[in-house]
């Protein structure tokens, strides 16, 4: 059986996508999945990369891309009401369904739809309440009361995504190699098929080629 990670952030609409889809591209594979919530832009900051949203014509672009993906996979995908918004509070209330900074894929989902599905604001205060409520069954005791160790979840499975060479989402660890985002999945499906091609020299070879642009000062 292969253990896979999947790190994702609510505020990706390539993580819905991809959410959607595995099951379909890991069928037939014996396997466990573990949904393992981390804070994309903290993955971003971290590399100096504004993300799709901070380039205005990629912005309309992506968004306009993905809206056809949720159609094209039949899946659906309506852009929330705004959009990039701060996922904190949505990472938090999953975490807060955790012991180990992963999380089931009851509570991955639920989250996800609420805010890929319907197009409404993500962070409306009713819908959070009604999203709390979905999830009451799911939590985990806080004696405190605090929220202190989802947000100590969040903080820890960013750092380990980060020491790990995660630089986005949706990212897949297995075996210790990482795959990234939705048209990766084809190139999972096929290291886990057990392709010939991850047992030569390219997988290591390749990131070794010389950049030809010139050092920055």
């Amino acid at each position: 059986m292969k253990h896979i990670t999947f790190y994702l952030d609510f505020v990706s609409p390539y993580a819905w996508l991809a959410f959607e889809r595995l099951p379909q591209v890991l069928e037939g594979l014996s396997y466990h999945l573990h949904y393992r919530p981390v804070l994309l832009g903290a993955l971003l900051q971290q590399h100096g990369n504004p993300g799709p949203a901070g380039i205005p014509p990629k912005r309309d672009w992506t968004y306009r891309h993905v809206s056809w993906l949720g159609h094209a996979q039949g899946c659906g995908l309506d852009m929330p009401a705004r959009h990039p918004f701060n996922p904190l509070p949505l990472l938090r209330q999953a975490l807060a369904c955790s012991d180990d900074g992963t999380v089931n894929r009851f509570v991955a989902g639920t989250v996800l739809r609420h805010v890929w599905l319907g197009g409404h604001d993500a962070l409306d205060p009713a819908r959070l309440d009604a999203l709390a409520g979905a999830l009451a069954e799911q939590l985990r005791p806080d004696p405190e009361g605090t929220g202190a160790q989802a947000k100590a979840l969040l903080r820890a499975n960013t750092d380990a995504a980060t020491a790990h060479g995660v630089f986005g989402v949706p990212a897949y660890e297995v075996d210790g190699r990482l795959f990234w985002g939705l048209d990766g999945l084809p190139m999972l499906r096929a290291y886990l098929d057990g392709d010939s091609w991850f047992d030569g020299p390219a997988w290591d070879a390749v990131p070794r080629v010389p950049s030809g642009l010139p050092a920055k000062g």
